[in-house]
């Protein structure tokens, strides 16, 4: 036994046995760009959103921390 069959699952050995197509490679890498592509959707959304939010409120409402620890010192 080559250790690629001892530790593959039992399509992985089957595809090294027979020295066929690497499916398995494959829809690992297309599983990996979708979960890449959807994390980046998630991240540009969560970032928009709280630009928006941050452009969008009141002045009045806003705490200004750099103004705050000037006054402190």
């Amino acid at each position: 036994m080559t250790m690629p069959s001892i530790i593959a699952c039992a399509t992985c050995a089957n595809n090294f046995a027979d020295n066929g197509p690497n499916a398995a490679g494959w829809s690992i890498l297309f599983m990996l760009g979708v979960i890449v592509l959807m994390m980046t959707g998630v991240a540009f959304f969560m970032i928009r959103i709280a630009l928006r939010s941050r452009n969008s409120l009141d002045p009045e409402l806003r705490d200004d921390f750099e103004t705050a620890a000037v006054q402190s010192h």
